[in-house]
């Protein structure tokens, strides 16, 4: 008896298109994340109750914020993936790195334009950085999880090769006949419900008293759920498996967990300060 195979859904990358302008369904997920986080964040910092007083960052500061962390990602994004997965490419093809349509972004430099942002921010309106990197995190997987749907939509970052008698086992147009595992859903999974949840939780019962302890905790999930979600997903073609079978994301990880670590400890071992006064900033 032939197993039963997932055929891959057709979907059609263009979300939404009017004319000329087409606005692809990855696009719709970096705006989707970044709406979503930012109102997620806003009911975070108008709860006094979670910080123990009133937050140390302003709803005005956060709005500034927005276009800061979106300009992080963007362009912390781009320079990751092709400093880390396609350097050759782009050293022969210069111009397309500015060809953000045709994808390739990758997560760890997305997040290094995000840690970059918020330094700055901190710095230019002397604020705390491990609170803004607190509220940051914390909003983070609702991204994750859009991007991995869009990776899905996109039929794209497909997984590894898997027995056809798994009952979800799919077959992707680009991925050759082979069953193979739909990873993408498995880090949507991981990186964005699994996560957004233990942080979500840990933020309930007081987290945000501590800063950097979500930031840490963001971190080091992070990279345990990302060398996780390596052991189905196919490595990029261009750079296969590395030493020892690793993979570039699962290498790029191993660091995140060690940092992570290291800043939830450091959080523990201070005390909570006391909370901000926004009296003399004006409300909103």
């Amino acid at each position: 008896m032939l197993p039963l195979l997932i055929a891959f859904p057709t979907f059609d990358p263009i979300a939404i298109a009017i004319g000329p302008l087409a606005i692809r369904w990855y696009a719709l997920a970096y705006i989707g994340g970044i709406v979503l986080g930012w109102i997620y964040a806003r009911s975070l910092l108008k709860n006094e109750k979670l910080w123990g007083g009133p937050a140390p960052i302003s709803l005005v500061q956060l709005d500034d914020f927005i276009l800061w962390v979106t300009i992080g990602i963007i362009v912390g994004g781009r320079t990751g993936y092709v400093l880390f997965y396609n350097l050759d490419f782009f050293i022969k093809h210069p111009a397309e790195i500015f060809e953000l349509w045709k994808g390739g972004m990758s997560f760890h430099g997305g997040f290094l334009g995000c840690v970059a942002a918020v330094i700055l921010f901190c710095r230019v309106n002397k604020l705390p950085i491990l609170s803004l990197g607190d509220i940051t995190t914390a909003v983070g997987p609702i991204g994750l999880f859009l991007g991995r749907l869009a990776n899905f939509i996109n039929g794209e970052l497909w997984g590894r090769p898997a027995d056809p008698s798994l009952p979800w086992a799919m077959i992707f147009p680009s991925g050759g006949p082979l069953p193979r595992h739909p990873s993408q859903l498995y880090e949507a999974g991981l990186e964005g419900i699994l996560l957004f949840t233990v942080l979500a939780v840990m933020i309930r019962f007081g987290a945000l008293k501590r800063p950097g302890l979500i930031l840490g905790s963001f971190i080091a999930i992070y990279g345990l759920t990302r060398i996780l979600g390596e052991h189905f997903r196919e490595p990029d073609p261009q750079l296969g498996f590395l030493w020892g079978g690793l993979t570039m994301g699962m290498l790029l990880s191993v660091p995140m967990v060690i940092v992570g670590v290291i800043i939830i400890l450091s959080s523990w071992r201070k005390g909570a300060p006391a909370p901000a006064d926004h009296s003399l900033q004006g409300k909103s």
